[in-house]
């Protein structure tokens, strides 16, 4: 079926708000230059004639001359117009770059409708089916139409610099939400007291003790330091004296927890060095002080102790007179220095990869340049063949045993087929070395130096020190809540660099050895460094716009792919479903990465899963032995402090709207979410709440997503 195809499409679509005095600037964008996509996909996909058949493979590095040759050859039998001439130009000029489906925050019921209704077509016959499809279609061009003189408009008037009257702050959105909730189709009589739950949400979410100041909203600018250092609070307060404090601890200590707290209580100024992470300053500690036991804290070159003697010398009011002095004179050559960059690093070590060897020496010998094939342009490959003559030479082998050779080399995730239509064959097929592969070179993060000679550790391996490290920063720099990220004291602690050097291991890893516990316990840790790597590298994404590059283009390899933030939550986590409002699903059918997802979706990841917004879950650390008790802990302390808030007087619940997008994972409709849900409340409210649901009619107020930064 021709339309049945566009299903495939990545295609997002986004709702204009009915009042156009509301809307967002960079939403009208947005909207406009997504209609134009879904506009052009629909055009296309009943034009499409089968260019990708697996039946005609050829490539040719001069695509115009055969076009031409082709015509002549078939004469009169061929009817071309120079506008379709240019079409086809226009198609091989560059390579082709779907780009993957993601959820910026912006909200379009009419697409969530049209997704399930959709999935609900499936069983209609082909007629049937093809006539929705086309008043769809038809509906989404108005909708074009209508609304892309707004987007135009509102380009041109933001090239000209001007600012929109009606431009509303942070603040405003937040203040103005609670009268635009969209409530559910479940509808009560008792208006005036919905306002009183909503209100009630709003007093248990407001409050912050860490929230001293507010911060900047210019992507560009975050953590750049061109905003003053006022607008960026720290957890820690960061050494600026002669002397230094140094505190010593370790993994899952409480007295190290207690010392932290009393440290920023005081205001100290201190560096930490936790012994799990730097094992060689545990047997300095020994050395020094004949035990190894932590907490212990040091004033320059003097040993003061752990919590006990701290909280002695502040009574007796000695502590405020020895930070005082502590800061005036410069630390002796006896005093702990802080971490030293690489210490005790091991994600350099290991033994020299003998294949990745015969890579590089492959990769001198061939030609790589860009290449056609199948009508479409792509840049630095080379031909099946050609490394098949190299092979061949260099490793003394027949033909047949060269290409088995390459399949073990593309296995190893040194190279892989431009389309992934293969393993490795010989003949004309397109191959590329992964840090050439566009996407890998411009948006993985964790491949700065290119392919590491050294061999892949196993994934188990790697995930354990990732996950130690991950640790490690949550207890120095996240607040005991969970809820406040001390984000300029990870940027520049020790810890946070290694993880990053760590993270490059992933890249020719094999992610397959993963079991279903190891993989959530992975992946949700990996999504939530992976975001703070995000924040501290390019900034707080301040809109739609902004927040579309930080899910979709901010990228690890991991087993020679690419993941967003996006694909591993929707792609791994949710076991490939399509985001909220999207049409499309984040692997095709032919995508490696569709292997690694779950086979079905797990609806708790969500509320273990933070993106860096203050309405997201508690930061944690989650570790593959006890994955599914820990994610059941953290949809409690979700769902009771604020995911759901009820009035039973009122019959209304205020509800987070993770509930609301991601509402297919926990049940078909509204109820069974709620249901769902109120598993996870304290027994007394959830059986209040569940006999509210059976038996009055109860209104559901969605509350307003605070994407504000969670310092």
């Amino acid at each position: 079926m021709e339309n049945g195809e566009k299903d495939e499409k990545n295609v997002s679509v986004t709702e204009e708000s009915t009042n156009p005095e509301e809307k967002d600037q960079d939403e009208d964008l947005l909207r406009g230059t997504e209609m134009l996509n879904v506009k052009e996909a629909i055009n296309s996909s009943n034009e499409k004639s089968g260019n990708d058949s697996e039946a005609q493979i050829h490539v040719t590095d001069d695509p115009e001359k055969e076009l031409n040759e082709k015509k002549n050859k078939e004469g009169s039998s061929v009817s071309m117009k120079p506008t379709d001439s240019n079409q086809i130009e226009e198609e091989i000029l560059a390579e082709d770059k779907s780009q993957e489906p993601v959820f910026d925050g912006t909200e379009v019921p009419e697409m969530e409708d049209l997704r399930r209704s959709s999935n609900q077509s499936a069983e209609l016959d082909s007629e049937a089916y093809g006539s929705i499809l086309n008043e769809r279609a038809t509906a989404i061009k108005n909708f074009v139409k209508e609304k892309s003189n707004i987007a135009v408009s509102t380009f041109i008037r933001r090239l000209s610099g001007k600012k929109d009257e009606n431009e509303s702050s942070v603040e405003d959105f937040k203040n103005e939400g609670s009268e635009s909730i969209n409530s559910s189709s479940i509808v009560s009589d008792a208006e005036p007291k919905s306002k009183e739950a909503q209100h009630k949400f709003e007093e248990r979410t407001t409050w912050n003790p860490l929230n001293l100041i507010k911060i900047g909203r210019d992507f560009d600018t975050f953590m750049t330091g061109e905003h003053e250092h006022e607008n960026v609070p720290d957890l820690i307060e960061q050494p600026t004296g002669k002397g230094r404090v140094i505190v010593y601890t370790k993994l899952g200590c409480e007295d190290c927890k207690m010392i932290r707290l009393f440290m920023r209580q005081k205001k100290l100024k201190y560096v930490e060095i936790n012994i799990d992470i730097f094992p060689s300053r545990k047997m300095e500690l020994e050395n020094s002080t004949g035990s190894s036991t932590v907490p212990k804290v040091y004033f320059n070159d003097l040993l003061i102790g752990g919590l006990t003697e701290l909280k002695k010398m502040e009574e007796s009011g000695i502590l405020d007179d020895r930070t005082d002095a502590l800061f005036k004179d410069e630390p002796s050559s006896a005093a702990p220095l802080p971490p030293l960059p690489g210490e005790d690093d091991e994600s350099s070590s290991g033994k020299i990869d003998e294949l990745a060897t015969i890579v590089r020496k492959m990769r001198e010998s061939i030609t790589l340049k860009d290449r056609f094939y199948k009508m479409r342009r792509f840049s630095s490959c080379f031909l099946g063949s050609e490394s098949v003559d190299f092979i061949s030479e260099d490793q003394y082998l027949e033909r047949d045993e060269a290409v088995e050779f390459g399949r073990k080399l593309a296995n190893k995730h040194f190279f892989r087929h431009v389309l992934d239509e293969n393993v490795f064959e010989d003949g004309n097929h397109l191959y590329r070395f992964l840090d050439n592969d566009p996407i890998i070179m411009n948006q993985c993060y964790n491949i700065p130096k290119g392919i590491i000679d050294v061999e892949p550790k196993p994934i188990v391996e790697v995930a354990s020190r990732l996950r130690k490290l991950s640790q490690a920063i949550f207890e120095a720099y996240v607040s005991e809540d969970g809820k406040h990220v001390d984000y300029r004291s990870i940027q520049g602690c020790e810890e946070f660099k290694r993880y990053v050097r760590t993270t490059e291991e992933l890249q020719r890893v094999e992610i397959h050895e993963l079991s279903r516990e190891e993989k959530l316990a992975f992946f949700i840790n990996l999504y939530n460094m992976m975001a703070i790597h995000a924040l501290v590298t390019c900034g707080h994404p301040a809109g739609p716009l902004d927040r579309r590059k930080f899910f979709g283009d901010f990228k690890y390899v991991i087993g020679g792919c690419a993941y967003s933030l996006s694909a591993i939550e929707n792609g791994i986590l949710r076991g490939n479903q399509r985001p909220p409002y999207n049409l499309a699903k984040p692997f095709g059918q032919k995508d490696q990465r569709s292997k690694v997802a779950l086979p079905y979706p797990e609806p708790l990841v969500h509320f273990a899963l933070v993106c860096g917004a203050k309405s997201g879950p508690a930061l944690r650390c989650y570790s593959p032995g006890n994955i599914d008790k820990e994610l059941v802990e953290a949809a409690r302390d979700f769902l009771r402090h604020g995911g759901i808030v009820v009035d039973p007087e009122a019959k209304v619940a205020s509800v987070s709207k993770i509930l609301r997008w991601y509402s297919t994972d926990f049940g078909k409709n509204e109820t069974e979410v709620l249901k769902h849900a109120a598993n996870y409340l304290e027994p007394a409210e959830s059986e209040q709440f569940l006999e509210i649901l059976a038996n009055t009619q109860l209104k559901v107020l969605y509350q307003p997503y605070d994407w504000s930064l969670n310092i």
